[in-house]
């Protein structure tokens, strides 16, 4: 058959391409030299140029500081530490102020996936230490599941276990870009630390010239009279006891206000002082001078004429009720926990109470129990002028590691009177009044985030009464006046 040249040309052109299609691959390829086979007797061909190997870099950091942003949690749930981009910054308990830290180096123990934070506790100067690996850890409940494990070890504090995860909403402001406002934001003041605290619904104080106010709600009232001292009111706020000095001396009266019916009665009249209520308000505990010895008194809130001896002992200051049934009570060298049968069921030396060389033990000092935490005491009492220059250098050293030293240079703590908190197991001692001020008179508030105390400044004589947070932020004028208390 004839086939027509278009016909040819295409056969011949897939002729080509079958030809082509049945190549390897490797056909493909750039073409490589091929060494022939040596023939005995000729001269050895030259070595072929071997390719060149690529320049080695540095190896790449290894970073010790990881991970990073973590909320490390108690087993039992009463504490809780955060570790930010520097290493642990405040670990927090169950009952207590948190407690800020100020970290150091971290150590990465060999290629394991263990870290090891130290830092130290800002206020004491007592060592912490943060453990943290990554293995499986099971919180309080089984079905709850964490990345790492983690252990914390304090000074002081002790040694406690548990879980941590990656917590980055707790760090919500890190930015590591410089901005306009990082200045002005140096300048402000810090947030509040506590945002769920509730201010006295009742509470009195007295004004220059010896003017006792009692406040109730948005109503408050000046009780006439001479000068009053020790005033105590009522958890209810209805009822404040106050005592006056009469004549002769040292005859004393412990008196009770009624704030509804606005009377004023005398229930005691000897040489008595410091009344307290109990915390139901049922009964009145006091100090009476019996043949030139200070005892713990006691009486029914409406039977006066029942008083009688708590504790036959000496007791020289008087702190108030424990519990329903127990009063602490101080003679200078011990700190005792009185139970209404006569029985002393804890002390606390004032050695360990004070400090050596830290503040003075005397009669006028004051010791309040914690509304809801019987480990944690608030202290008034004299800060010794050795324990004082110890302070500001502390304060002093820790603004200009803060880099702001204007401020560092500025920082005192005057000696006199001041007030801290004390962790009866821990020993553990924060002196928590401003500095550049002298304080005195310091009462918890009814939900415990509240100290409220009576200030001077250095170079004045006029007595405020102010409010801080339980961590010693927020310092906020609250009256003229001083000797503030709360009842509810």
């Amino acid at each position: 058959m004839r086939q027509s040249p278009l016909a040819r040309f295409l056969r011949g052109a897939s002729v080509v391409l079958c030809l082509a299609s049945s190549r390897p691959l490797s056909a493909q390829q750039p073409s490589q030299p091929v060494q022939q086979p040596q023939q005995p007797g000729s001269p050895s061909p030259p070595p072929l140029p071997q390719a060149k190997k690529p320049a080695v870099g540095p190896a790449a950091p290894q970073s010790t500081h990881y991970p990073i942003l973590l909320l490390v949690q108690g087993n039992d749930q009463s504490w809780s530490l955060r570790i930010g981009q520097k290493g642990p910054e405040r670990l927090d308990r169950v009952g207590y102020p948190p407690i800020p830290l100020e970290p150091a180096d971290v150590v990465r123990e060999g290629t394991t996936d263990s870290w090891t934070y130290h830092a130290k506790d800002a206020q004491t100067g007592a060592a912490v230490s943060v453990r943290i690996a990554r293995e499986p850890c099971s919180g309080p409940s089984a079905s709850t599941k964490f990345a790492f494990t983690g252990a914390v070890e304090h000074a002081q504090i002790g040694s406690v276990q548990g879980c941590a995860r990656v917590a980055t909403e707790l760090f919500p402001r890190i930015n590591n870009q410089p901005t306009d406002d990082d200045d002005v934001a140096k300048d402000m003041p810090p947030p509040p630390t506590v945002t769920h605290f509730k201010p006295p619904v009742a509470a009195a104080y007295i004004t220059e010239p010896d003017k006792m106010i009692v406040k109730r709600g948005s109503v408050a009232r000046a009780i006439p009279g001479k000068a009053v001292h020790s005033l105590c009111l009522s958890h209810d706020g209805k009822k404040l006891l106050f005592v006056r000095d009469e004549e002769p001396a040292p005859l004393r009266t412990i008196n009770e206000y009624d704030f509804e019916t606005r009377h004023t009665k005398e229930l005691i009249r000897a040489n008595a002082n410091a009344p307290f209520w109990s915390l139901d308000d049922s009964r009145i505990a006091f100090l009476e001078n019996v043949e030139g010895k200070w005892q713990v008194w006691s009486m029914p809130a409406d039977a006066p004429e029942k008083a009688a001896p708590f504790y036959p002992g000496e007791e020289v200051s008087l702190e108030g009720w424990a519990d329903a049934h127990t009063i602490i009570a101080s003679d200078l060298q011990t700190l005792s926990w009185i139970g209404e049968d006569g029985i002393v069921k804890q002390t606390l030396s004032s050695a360990d109470l004070y400090g050596k060389d830290q503040f003075g033990v005397t009669s006028g000092n004051t010791v309040r129990i914690h509304p809801l935490n019987p480990d944690l005491l608030l202290v008034s009492a004299e800060l010794l002028p050795a324990a004082a220059s110890s302070a500001s250098k502390e304060l002093a050293s820790r603004e200009a590691a803060g880099k702001n030293s204007a401020k560092a240079e500025a920082v005192t703590v005057l000696p006199g009177p001041a007030f801290f908190l004390y962790e009866i197991r821990s020993k553990r001692r924060v002196l928590l009044s401003p500095p550049s001020m002298l304080s005195n008179g310091a009462e918890w508030s009814g939900d415990g985030f509240q100290v409220f105390f009576t200030g001077r400044d250095a170079n004045s004589h006029t007595a405020t009464i102010y409010r801080v947070f339980w961590d010693g932020t927020s310092k906020t004028k609250v009256h003229d006046g001083y000797d503030y208390v709360i009842g509810q």
